[in-house]
């Protein structure tokens, strides 16, 4: 596949994202980024229960920042309906963005970060312990996370945020 048919898959899946938005009644969700730069992804998981194993339901997804970002989640959400959590949890950024074919080497970024949203929610859905104090982000969404940024420190940061 040339970069050509890469940059085509890229803005079709920009001008028509799927499943973007808030899951208002999700069982997971995953945030990563860094609200410095501006990048940032939030991905929301419903999981439902096929022949006695848990599988995603549905996903949906917000991004700010890079649009290969919006792409590759776009794609990733379409991607993972039907997964069992085994099997999205195999799934690495390659796998996701795939679908687009090869991410230009400034661009690989977009895919990692939607990976770690993904790695984020479902490991917001394991029984370990939850965060019990709220979050004092501004209405505790992606937009409000990226108005009031973490200190400065120079690295990319993953930060699980309440739901």
């Amino acid at each position: 596949m040339s970069s050509s048919d890469t940059e085509d898959k890229i803005q079709e899946a920009i001008a028509n994202p799927q499943n973007m938005g808030e899951m208002a009644d999700a069982d997971s969700v995953g945030t990563v980024g860094n609200p410095e730069c501006g990048d940032m992804v939030r991905m929301w998981l419903k999981f439902d229960e096929k022949d006695g194993k848990k599988v995603i339901d549905k996903a949906s997804f917000q991004s700010f920042g890079c649009q290969t970002a919006i792409a590759v989640a776009s794609m990733a959400t379409e991607m993972l309906k039907g997964k069992t959590v085994e099997e999205a949890q195999e799934l690495d950024s390659k796998d996701l963005s795939a679908p687009l074919g090869p991410l230009p080497p400034m661009k690989i970024h977009c895919g990692e970060m939607v990976e770690g949203a993904l790695r984020d929610a479902l490991k917001g859905d394991d029984d370990c312990e939850q965060p019990t104090e709220p979050s004092s982000m501004a209405g505790n969404t992606l937009l409000g996370d990226m108005n009031h940024p973490a200190p400065k420190s120079g690295k990319l940061k993953v930060v699980k945020l309440d739901s």
